[in-house]
């Protein structure tokens, strides 16, 4: 995504991989192709571009409907498709405009609680941007006025999401530790409602790795993916480095097998990139993109985005993410929604030095593709 100091941001293990082909083919309705190939000549679009020119995929998938939501200037749109492929011809419905004059809408996050669709998106100008959520019965149409999230200490937000892990709903974030715009790091806090954070905000990454470090001022961590692995443990997949930069990449937070989600130091950070387009900051055994650059700000499709139907180990599962094609100019404007897959990869490391609590941590880690 994002964000700034540059002008204030954007527009708009070798593992055992067992099969689980019953239950994966109850999540997802097909497998995406699995053969890389060769590059593809440059005058050929790349392989999983969309048509559509834009940032911050958020995409779930209810029956045989894949819905995808997108921020346009001054409101929210929502697609439906019957695959990835297709959100980006299908007619985007406006759900919200900004008749409040909030400021800039960036990054909107569709999740479905209990029947209901919610769209968090941050909105503001500078410092002011702040979380809001709108929701409804339907995913395109009957949503109502904005809400501010009353997130803890009320700093700068973006980037959120909901989701529920073991029975108690969470909502995780990029924020300011302040008021200024020094670091961009990942917080997290318990919901007791889909609208209503309760408790303090804990902070579970900030950006102090070398190869998160390559492009900053500010550093930055965002954009954070929940998803459940084959053992039953939490990760949240981010984006680091500057977005307006081809260094820009995804990384993994596993938290430890029966790990508290609101201490730091029970989450494993990748030693690397695990999906970016810069052999040098790629975690070791993870080779760069070769169709596209600077991939990030990803989405899991996942049956009503929820991490509780998060696929097994065996075949690949769908992704989006967005990205620029290479033999083009890196900028925002020249971003399009990709579609990929992911796989789970297992018995792979993460190790860490100089912080409490155990130096490594064997377990599942996520293996994407273009």
């Amino acid at each position: 995504m994002r964000k700034l100091r540059r002008p204030f941001r954007r527009s708009s293990g070798l593992g055992a991989l067992a099969l689980a082909g019953a239950l994966a083919a109850t999540l997802f309705l097909s497998p995406p192709d699995t053969a890389r190939g060769a590059p593809a000549p440059r005058e050929v679009t790349p392989q999983g571009q969309t048509s559509l020119r834009a940032a911050d995929p958020s995409v779930l998938r209810v029956g045989s409907t894949y819905v995808g939501v997108q921020s346009t200037g001054g409101g929210i749109v929502v697609r439906q498709a019957s695959s990835t492929d297709g959100l980006a011809t299908a007619p985007a419905r406006q759900v919200w405009s900004d008749s409040r004059g909030r400021g800039e809408v960036w990054a909107p996050e569709i999740v479905m609680d209990g029947g209901r669709y919610y769209i968090y998106f941050t909105a503001g100008v500078g410092a002011a941007h702040r979380m809001f959520v709108i929701s409804s019965a339907s995913p395109d149409s009957g949503y109502g006025a904005e809400t501010q999230l009353a997130l803890p200490e009320g700093r700068w937000a973006i980037d959120g999401t909901l989701f529920t892990f073991e029975g108690q709903r969470w909502f995780v974030w990029s924020g300011w530790a302040g008021t200024t715009n020094v670091e961009q790091n990942l917080y997290i806090a318990r919901m007791s409602s889909p609208t209503q954070p309760t408790g303090a905000r804990y902070v579970i990454s900030q950006p102090r790795e070398s190869w998160e470090r390559v492009v900053g001022n500010p550093f930055i961590n965002e954009s954070p993916e929940a998803i459940k692995d084959p053992n039953g443990q939490l990760h949240i997949a981010y984006s680091a480095n500057g977005s307006w930069s081809d260094q820009y990449c995804l990384a993994d937070l596993r938290l430890r097998k029966g790990g508290d989600p609101t201490y730091v130091w029970d989450w494993y950070k990748s030693n690397g990139c695990l999906f970016g387009s810069n052999r040098a900051t790629m975690m070791a055994g993870w080779d760069p993109t070769l169709y596209v650059n600077g991939p990030g700000h990803h989405t899991f499709v996942l049956l009503h985005g929820d991490i509780n139907t998060s696929p097994p180990a065996g075949p690949r599962f769908p992704s989006m993410y967005h990205a620029v094609a290479k033999g083009t100019p890196y900028s925002w404007a020249n971003r399009h929604w990709y579609t990929g897959s992911f796989v789970w990869w297992g018995d792979t490391t993460y190790s860490r030095a100089n912080v409490p609590g155990p130096t490594s941590d064997k377990g599942w880690s996520l293996k994407f593709f273009e």
